[in-house]
């Protein structure tokens, strides 16, 4: 968890960052943060963190190769004064600080530390990006024959699944900000399915998905998640639209959609399945 943001920056900009550091510190939202700002060759700042819980700021190449090289967790600090310098281990970079949010920071720090992010909840419901260890419980849900009648299995081998989700956490989540996450009972913290936004090959709009396990079905919790996943698409994600592919011959799924207010718009197949093609709406007139 983020605790602490410390700025190691060349004399320059630490003198820039010290003279606006209120402005710095009110975009934390009044977060408990503790945020540092030293000269890049104070390495007893560095000493006194807990890596587990800090971000570290620099504008300076050694120093970021020092921390980098150090288990750190690092982003550059890129301005005017640096433009011609490499920072080639280093995998964010910021420009602007003063626009920065605490969200931002809180990105970054999950990123590099490797924690999954919480995405939103709803009244009974948590959703958060899926982690290596989500995996067991997924096996557990997609055991269930109905589940799969639908859509995809996950592999027979289990370490081919867990290197496919190392690979979509780093890359997919990564790359694109959004995926299909993890879905979570809110009252016991059981994951009880996956549910989100996925990019599919020859498509250009991004499509709601969603699974949940069978002991929690019929219960609202699809229309729960979905429409709270819409809703995140709008106003976080800003998308104007939403596509959804169904099955022709998945009645429940097929209701969802008109629930949820998405519209017919033609029969399409894929990979040799019939599927039809929804669309829904998110443009705010």
């Amino acid at each position: 968890m983020l605790k602490c943001i410390l700025f190691l920056l060349t004399e320059y900009y630490e003198a820039i960052v010290k003279e606006h550091q209120e402005e710095v510190c009110s975009k934390l939202q009044g977060r408990q943060i503790k945020l540092l700002v030293k000269g890049c060759n104070n390495m007893e700042a560095v000493n006194s963190i807990v890596v587990e819980e800090t971000l570290i700021i620099t504008d300076d190449p050694e120093t970021a190769r020092v921390l980098l090289e150090g288990g750190k967790y690092v982003v550059i600090l890129y301005h005017e004064g640096n433009r011609n310098c490499e920072f080639p281990s280093a995998r964010y970079g910021i420009e602007d600080l003063f626009l920065l949010e605490y969200q931002s920071y809180n990105q970054a720090f999950c990123r590099l530390a490797g924690l999954p992010l919480d995405i939103l909840e709803t009244r009974r419901l948590r959703v958060r990006e899926s982690t290596l260890e989500d995996v067991d419980a997924f096996y557990r849900i997609y055991s269930e024959p109905e589940i799969t009648y639908y859509m995809e299995d996950l592999f027979q081998d289990k370490e081919a699944e867990l290197a496919y989700m190392k690979s979509y956490i780093d890359q997919i989540y990564g790359f694109y900000g959004y995926g299909l996450w993890t879905v979570l009972l809110k009252e016991t913290g059981q994951v009880i399915g996956r549910a989100g936004l996925s990019v599919r090959k020859g498509y250009d709009l991004p499509e709601l998905g969603y699974v949940i396990d069978v002991h929690y079905q019929n219960q609202g919790l699809a229309y729960e998640v979905c429409e709270a996943i819409l809703r995140y698409a709008q106003e976080e994600l800003e998308f104007e639209k939403v596509q959804a592919l169904v099955d022709q011959k998945n009645v429940v799924s097929l209701h969802l959609m008109t629930k949820l207010g998405f519209y017919f718009v033609q029969n399409v197949v894929e990979e040799g399945k019939p599927y039809q093609l929804f669309l829904k709406n998110l443009k705010k007139c």
